[in-house]
């Protein structure tokens, strides 16, 4: 979820009980140095990885369609 640009870290820690700071100790243990880096380059500021910052809510994680039965 944390790797996602479009999960907020709130929603990671309403799912798994960990903060941001918690979280990218996580990645940060659990990920190459230099895919840790691009991550946190990524997610630095990023809008969409914290609620506040966002303008909008966000109610499906899916496309409509994804999910089609056959």
């Amino acid at each position: 979820m944390a790797w996602e640009d479009r999960t907020p870290f709130e929603a990671i820690e309403l799912q798994f009980g960990l903060n941001e700071s918690q979280t990218i100790e996580l990645m940060r243990a659990s990920m190459k140095a230099s895919s840790f880096k691009m991550w946190r380059e990524r997610v630095t500021g990023r809008k969409t990885k914290h609620l506040k910052l966002r303008g909008f809510v966000r109610t499906k994680a899916y496309a409509p369609g994804h999910y089609k039965i056959r």
